[in-house]
C-alpha cells in the first residue's frame, strides 16, 4: 500500500493500514484538515465543492469527504462525476471557499486521491500544503456541534457550465470547426472524459467515435496517454479514416493526440501546437516544466515571446506563469493552461483550440505535427526501495556532468548542446523519472548512452548503500 503526500494531493492506493494507504480514516483526516486550513481563510463563503472521475473508489471516497466538511461545519455543492478543470471553474464561477477534486489522475484504477483548491480554484501552493499535512500529522482540527452542521447539495449543471465557458473563448472559432466537417476517434480509458469531450464535441459540430467511454471506473489500458498504452487508438483511427484521435486520462487535464494514419501526435506537442496557435492570435510569454520538451521555447521565439521553466507540478507552472504574464503554459504530458478561463491544465480548452487552428490552416493533423522542430524524447522511471539514497543518486551525477549546464530546482536536470536530460522523484507515484531528449530521432542513441549511465550510477550508489548498512550491522 502507498501514501503520497505532495504538491500535487493526497495520494495513495485504497485500503490496507491507516497511514499506509488512503483509507477512510486518512481520508477523513486530511479533508478535516483542509477544512480547518480553508476555514483560516476567512473566505466569505461557506461552501465547498467537490466532483470526482469515474474511479470505482470515488463514490466512498466522496460520501466521506462530504460527510467531513459537513461535520466541519461547510456546506458541501457536490457536482458529481466531472472533471478536475470542471471542479476548477465551478469554484470559479460559484467564488467557493475552495474546491476537493476526488481523483488519482492518471495512476491505475487501485489509487485515488484529494487533490486540493484554494478560493480561486487552483491547488494550493507548496506553503499551504505543508500547513495541511503539519494540522493532520497533529489532528489539529475540530468538529462542528450538530447545529452548526453544514448542508449538502447536488449539482451537475457544471459539466454543461464549463463546456459553455470553454466555447466563449474569443480564439475558440465553432462556426469555423462546424464548417471543417472533422471526425474524430476518442480513448477517454472509460472515465469522465467520456461523456464531456462528446459534448463538447457534439456543440462543435465534429462527429465522434467513441472507444472506451464508458464512465465505470474499469480502465482498459494503462490510462497514463503514452504511445505504448494507445494501440487500439491508433488501429481505430486508420480504420474509421477520422481525421485524428483523442486521447484523455481519467480526469481529463492531459490531452494527447493520434494523427490520421495512427502515428503519435506526441503529448510533448499538445501545448506546443496549441502555443503556436495561441502566440500567432495574441503574442506574448510560454511556461513549461523542465521535463517538457524543448519545442515550446522554439515556438516561443518564432513569436518574439519569452519562455520559462519551471519545477514541476502545476502548481508550479502557474506560480512561474503569474511571475512572466504568461499568456499560456503548461505541461509536457499533454497539460496545457489558459489562464484566459483559468489557471488548470484542460483537456476541453486544449480540444477546441486544436480544432480551430486545424480548421484555420486546412492542413492533416501530421502535416501540422510535421511543421514543427523534431525533438525525440524518452521517458523512463526507476521503483524506489529503501536502499535508493536519491539525494546521493542525483549529488554523484552533478559532480560528473558540472561542466554542462546544471539545474538544482526539481530534481537534477543536465543541459547539453544537443540535448538534455532530467531525473526527480515523481509527486505522484514511488519512483524516479528519468526524462531525456534530443534533436531528431536519429540522436536518441545519445540519450540511451546518458540513461544507461545514469542507470550504472543508480546501481552503484545501491551496491554502496547496501555494503553500508551491512557494516553497520556488523
Amino acid at each position: 500500500m502507498t501514501l503520497i503526500k505532495s504538491i500535487s494531493g493526497i495520494r495513495g492506493t485504497i485500503g490496507g493500514e491507516v497511514g499506509d494507504g488512503l483509507t477512510p480514516l486518512d481520508i477523513v483526516r486530511f479533508t478535516a484538515s483542509y477544512a480547518s486550513f480553508i476555514r483560516k481563510q476567512a473566505s466569505s463563503s461557506n461552501t465547498i465543492i467537490i466532483g470526482r472521475d469515474a474511479r470505482i473508489s470515488g463514490q466512498m471516497v466522496s460520501n466521506i469527504v462530504s460527510g467531513t466538511l459537513m461535520g466541519c461545519g461547510f456546506d458541501v455543492l457536490d457536482i458529481g462525476l466531472s472533471t478536475t478543470p470542471t471542479v476548477e471553474v465551478a469554484v470559479q464561477l460559484e467564488q467557493s471557499a475552495g474546491g476537493i477534486i476526488i481523483t488519482a489522475s492518471h495512476n491505475p484504477k487501485e489509487w485515488n486521491a484529494l487533490k486540493l483548491l484554494n478560493e480561486k480554484g487552483e491547488f494550493l501552493s507548496a506553503i499551504d500544503g505543508e500547513e495541511i499535512l503539519v494540522l493532520a500529522e497533529n489532528d489539529d482540527f475540530t468538529f462542528t456541534e450538530v447545529d452548526d452542521l453544514g448542508k449538502y447539495a447536488f449539482d451537475d449543471s457544471f459539466n454543461d457550465k464549463h463546456i459553455d465557458e470553454v466555447l466563449k473563448l474569443d480564439l475558440v472559432d465553432v462556426d469555423l470547426v462546424k464548417s471543417a466537417g472533422f471526425k474524430v476517434v476518442l480513448d477517454a480509458v472509460n472515465s469522465t472524459g467520456g461523456f464531456m469531450i462528446p459534448r463538447l464535441l457534439e456543440r462543435m459540430g465534429v462527429e465522434c467515435v467513441k472507444l472506451f467511454c464508458e464512465p465505470n471506473g474499469h480502465f482498459p489500458h494503462n490510462p497514463e496517454p503514452l504511445p505504448e498504452n494507445l494501440t487500439e487508438i491508433s488501429a481505430l483511427v486508420v480504420k474509421e479514416k477520422a481525421d485524428f484521435g483523442i486521447v484523455v486520462d481519467p480526469d481529463v487535464d492531459r490531452l494527447a493526440m493520434v494523427c490520421e494514419d495512427g502515428s503519435m501526435f506526441g503529448e510533448e506537442y499538445t501545448l506546443v501546437t496549441i502555443a503556436d496557435f495561441v502566440l500567432s492570435k495574441t503574442p506574448g510569454n510560454t511556461v513549461s516544466n523542465l521535463s517538457s520538451t524543448r519545442a515550446l521555447r522554439d515556438v516561443t521565439n518564432k513569436h518574439n515571446g519569452m519562455y520559462q521553466a519551471s519545477a514541476v507540478g502545476e502548481v508550479n507552472v502557474v506560480e512561474k506563469m503569474k511571475s512572466i504574464n504568461a499568456i499560456i503554459g503548461g505541461e509536457g504530458n499533454g497539460g496545457v493552461i489558459y489562464p484566459e478561463l483559468h489557471y488548470g491544465r484542460d483537456a476541453l480548452i486544449g480540444v477546441a483550440l486544436f480544432l480551430t487552428q486545424l480548421a484555420e490552416r486546412k492542413i492533416s493533423v501530421k502535416e501540422l505535427r510535421d511543421s514543427y522542430p523534431n525533438y525525440f524524447i524518452s521517458k523512463n522511471k526507476i521503483e524506489l526501495t529503501p536502499e535508493i539514497d536519491v539525494d546521493a543518486i542525483l549529488s554523484a551525477l552533478a559532480e560528473k556532468y558540472k561542466k554542462e549546464k546544471i539545474t538544482t530546482i526539481d530534481g537534477l536536470k543536465i543541459d547539453f548542446s544537443e540535448g538534455w536530460v532530467h531525473l526527480r522523484k515523481s509527486n505522484t507515484e514511488p519512483i524516479i523519472r528519468i526524462y531525456a531528449e534530443s534533436e531528431g530521432e536519429e540522436k536518441a542513441k545519445v540519450n540511451a548512452a546518458r540513461e544507461k549511465a545514469v542507470e550504472d550510477a543508480r546501481a552503484k550508489l545501491l551496491e554502496v548503500n547496501i555494503q553500508l548498512r551491512l557494516y553497520r550491522q556488523q
